[in-house]
């Protein structure tokens, strides 16, 4: 299919179907990516995702790229590269963290915890009173998972969701649960971040050179824990496909819907993604969640969802 003819089919899809694709595209994604912590570690699985995707993007957009870096070099524009660079950096920490939060905890828990980030901006985006109920739902949502407990999971080979089926999820871990609230603030960072870098460069350009930051602020960590094992063709063949599952497919649908619907709505459409992620974890991973913890997920989604709508 050429790219027009793929421009085509998305601008005649309905928005609603484009975000309920993205949402599950990413979620999706998050399963092939807590299934490969069984071979290498979350660090090394956050390295393939970043590289495919900036790859991918450097590959479909080339020339745009090459001017923009190049413009940035001959302007001296110092401040547009001081606020993509930051741009790609909190993704380097966003995707690293919400990665160490799965290999931990389930994965519609951390994507709960996760989406308290989209919720404080959309908040803050508000001077409504009825706020600070979505703030309570959220926080009671929260609460209810921390009363889950703190037990780490059983041993697995890096720490695995699969590890958390054979757990039984009696406890949650502590440190999955503050790696999850990392990715929570640098997804409210990305946000801003992404509106700053969106009026600075044109198109899709800007999102191409921070994913290229976030690819080589990853590289370190990515390469000392993957090594050997980033070359194995499985491993390699899997990390593109969550590349394009998590960043590319998801990033592309969104921003065609986003042109289309007003951006409430587009904020009570992806309050569906910590629901979606627990369906994936039951049917990717068999990770099975207690009644509180479809609770709190229910909770946050509704603070989420309500927030949105309370954004004018």
């Amino acid at each position: 299919m050429t790219q027009a003819r793929a421009e085509a089919a998305l601008g005649a899809t309905p928005p609603a179907v484009l975000v309920l694709a993205g949402v599950v595209c990413l979620q999706v994604g998050a399963g092939l990516a807590a299934r490969l912590f069984t071979q290498i570690p979350p660090a090394a699985v956050t390295g393939l995702r970043l590289w495919a995707a900036a790859l991918l993007l450097a590959v479909l957009g080339a020339r745009g790229l090459r001017r923009e870096i190049t413009g940035l070099i001959r302007r001296r524009a110092w401040a547009d590269t001081a606020v993509v660079a930051a741009f790609g950096i909190t993704l380097a920490v966003m995707n690293y963290c919400i990665y160490q939060a799965f290999a931990r905890i389930p994965l519609g828990v951390a994507v709960t915890v996760e989406f308290l980030g989209p919720l404080a901006v959309a908040v803050a985006a508000s001077r409504r009173a009825l706020d600070l109920a979505w703030v309570a739902l959220a926080g009671a949502g929260v609460a209810l998972l921390s009363q889950e407990g703190g037990a780490a999971p059983a041993a697995g080979s890096h720490g695995t969701g699969p590890a958390l089926a054979a757990h039984g999820l009696a406890g949650l871990n502590l440190a999955g649960l503050l790696f999850a609230l990392a990715a929570a603030v640098s997804w409210a960072v990305y946000i801003l971040l992404s509106a700053a870098t969106g009026r600075r460069f044109p198109g899709s350009s800007g999102l191409a050179v921070a994913m290229c930051v976030a690819a080589l602020a990853v590289t370190p960590a990515g390469l000392l824990a993957g090594g050997r094992s980033l070359l194995r063709p499985g491993v390699l063949g899997t990390g593109v496909a969550i590349g394009l599952l998590s960043s590319i497919i998801p990033y592309s649908l969104e921003l065609e819907a986003l042109r289309r619907i007003p951006a409430k709505v587009f904020g009570i459409w992806m309050s569906l993604e910590p629901a979606v992620a627990a369906l994936v974890g039951l049917v990717m991973l068999g990770q099975s969640l207690s009644l509180a913890e479809w609770a709190a997920i229910g909770c946050v989604t509704v603070a989420s969802a309500g927030a949105a709508l309370s954004v004018k």
